[in-house]
């Protein structure tokens, strides 16, 4: 009961920090999709950057958060705004499930289909945007729903350097022994995750059908 009133008392912060959460992981996620399906075709494509490509993406992973934010802030023009810090650190942990499904998707096409494409006189360019992407689609769209969720979470992280969203409840409820104040951060982006998931999931099996 407590906790609901503090989000009655407290819900205009409530809402600008769940904002900025949105905007951190909107932003990552738009860098991580432009950078990993690229680099998903491109691995279908040259197999020999296969590992080097899926092994960079996976040491990323590796890395602890709060030391990656530590070693961007030395970075001049990033470490210049702590939500630049946070978009890009963000992004590289979202790059490994989609570039591994976007590679998954694609060389998990049927060779009979793409060898009928390529029988009807259809360039590499056309058996890609046509047959492989569409058909790849759902697998995709699982990948990003994997580093969607996997981003929400690592977001309330970023609130450590000053990039702000739910973490800086969090935080605050650390440095206050609040548990109170934990819980106003970590409910509010275990929802956004669940909705992440929910809504993606959702569209990866209405892809699905129509893909096949």
């Amino acid at each position: 009961m407590n906790l609901v009133n503090f989000f009655l008392n407290n819900r205009l912060e409530l809402s600008q920090l769940t904002l900025e959460h949105l905007r951190l992981v909107g932003l990552s996620m738009l860098f991580a999709i432009v950078a990993g399906v690229p680099l998903g075709i491109a691995i279908t494509r040259w197999r020999r950057l296969n590992k080097p490509v899926l092994g960079t993406a996976s040491v990323i992973q590796t890395i602890p958060s709060l030391a990656l934010f530590g070693f961007l802030l030395a970075v001049p023009w990033l470490g210049e705004r702590a939500d630049r810090i946070a978009v890009l650190s963000l992004a590289l942990y979202a790059l490994l499930p989609i570039i591994r499904n976007t590679y998954t998707g694609i060389t998990g096409v049927d060779q009979a289909i793409v060898e009928s494409g390529r029988g009807m006189g259809m360039t590499d360019r056309q058996l890609l945007f046509q047959v492989e992407l569409p058909l790849a689609l759902p697998t995709i769209i699982a990948g990003v729903r994997v580093a969607t969720v996997l981003t929400v979470g690592v977001a309330t992280i970023a609130a450590a350097i000053g990039a702000g969203g739910l973490g800086e409840y969090i935080f605050r409820g650390l440095a206050m022994v609040n548990d109170q104040l934990i819980l106003a951060g970590a409910i509010p982006a275990a929802a956004l995750a669940l909705f992440a998931d929910f809504g993606l999931d959702l569209l990866e099996k209405r892809l699905r059908p129509w893909a096949a």
